[in-house]
């Protein structure tokens, strides 16, 4: 009896150690099948990412690279890998040096919807697109949308022809700085701004404060310098007098028609018959008009965006909007 007693105990035991060890090694099964299930997750994900703007993928064939340039011109105004659709500076200069190495490439079509933007990003693609023109000896087009303005005509200055839709808004040659005064508004709360500052110009522009005559002055000689490098490139960019650019260069637009009876563009027509030109100017007619593209972040900003806007905005949130789209103090190649 004992003997049948012992032998059931340590069948028991046996029973329960392997049943033990079958889950530990279950488990251990199960976690390795995991974490290879999210490394490859992870690097799927990475992988998607990552494939970003910069990797252009250029085709073998005879192209026209397409840059779109739509919306405010400047450069990112965030850090997340997930971009906002619109114009992208960093991946539009990228594309540009990469054009400028491929032999298949033929020519730049800008395609501009623009009201144009800071003067620093506006003329650093305008200097990118004369660097392509003069190391690759191809021509430079343009296409205007719906408005193409201040740094958007600016930038187009580099274009050999520029074509635009019968009811695009052009023009707008000028610069402007705006500051926004808070100070009427600090007075009526009790708000007082002090600033402990270096010199009677470091706090220019501050919200609190008005401008001194000289601050206006000072402001004024910026826009000045920056007005006088406008009007000189489109000068040289439409082959014109000097004082014929600064006689229509007082900021106002121009219809298309008013643009190209002024000398402004050359043809008022449609995309379509702008790459049927482009085509017969390359004597290519199955030339590939390329515009590379970020699907993916696409989506997820047009995703982010509806689900932003069904989010009622804070009175703070407006009030910093607003700031933020006046553009306190930064030199515009700008229409308001």
């Amino acid at each position: 009896m004992k003997k049948k007693q012992t032998a059931g105990i340590v069948v028991a035991a046996i029973a329960i150690i392997l049943t033990g060890v079958i889950g530990m090694a279950s488990n251990l099964i199960k976690e390795s099948a995991q974490s290879k299930m999210e490394t490859k997750n992870k690097e799927t994900l990475s992988s998607i990412f990552s494939s970003t703007e910069e990797n252009f993928n250029l085709p073998s064939k005879d192209f026209v690279g397409v840059i779109d340039v739509t919306g405010t011109i400047q450069g990112s105004t965030g850090t997340s890998s997930v971009t906002t659709t619109g114009y992208n500076h960093s991946k539009s200069m990228k594309f540009i040096e990469k054009m400028m190495k491929s032999s298949s490439n033929k020519g730049i079509l800008l395609y501009v919807d623009s009201p144009g933007g800071t003067v620093y990003h506006s003329d650093e693609l305008y200097l990118k697109l004369m660097e392509y023109k003069e190391k690759t000896k191809r021509p430079v087009y343009a296409y205007f949308a719906s408005e193409a303005c201040s740094g958007g005509y600016y930038i187009s200055m580099a274009a050999d022809k520029i074509y635009a839709n019968r009811n695009c808004w052009t023009g707008s040659i000028g610069v402007i700085v705006s500051f926004m005064n808070l100070k009427g508004l600090y007075d009526k709360l009790g708000i007082k701004e002090i600033d402990i500052a270096s010199g009677d110009n470091k706090t220019m522009g501050s919200m609190g404060l008005d401008l001194t005559d000289e601050q206006r002055d000072i402001m004024q000689a910026l826009v000045d310098e920056s007005y006088e490098q406008f009007t000189s490139i489109v000068s040289e960019g439409r082959n014109m007098d000097i004082e014929t650019v600064k006689k229509l260069a007082d900021g106002r637009i121009y219809s298309a028609l008013q643009a190209k009876e002024n000398g402004l563009i050359d043809e008022v027509g449609s995309l379509d018959e702008e790459k049927k030109f482009i085509e017969k100017d390359l004597e290519n007619s199955d030339i590939t008009f390329y515009q590379p593209k970020n699907a993916l972040n696409e989506i997820f900003s047009s995703l982010y965006g509806s689900v932003s806007d069904l989010k009622k905005k804070s009175d703070t949130e407006i009030a910093y909007d607003l700031i933020e789209e006046a553009k306190n103090g930064e030199l515009l190649y700008y229409a308001k």
